[in-house]
């Protein structure tokens, strides 16, 4: 399986969200949380072109988007193929 990384907030339902759907399909990630270090929330504008709202989700080297991109790769069936190695 590729390396997930969520970059995620306080508070964040969004981040939830995301975080839900990938523990339900057994995915291992990173969670950055950018409010608690500033040098990682431009980490994460940087990585993701621009992104600045929460959450920032890769995986592999590939920008997925955020939560609401996320379920729709789930619900087009495209999850798990790039979840997989």
């Amino acid at each position: 399986m590729k390396p997930v990384t969520i970059y995620t907030g306080n508070l964040c339902g969004y981040c939830a969200a995301a975080k839900r759907l990938l523990s339900s399909k057994g995915v291992n990630f990173t969670e950055i949380n950018v409010n608690n270090d500033p040098s990682k929330r431009a980490e994460m504008v940087q990585k993701s072109n621009g992104g600045r709202t929460v959450p920032q989700i890769f995986i592999g080297d590939m920008h997925v988007g955020g939560s609401d991109e996320l379920h729709v790769l789930e619900r087009a069936k495209k999850l798990d193929d790039l979840l997989a190695a």
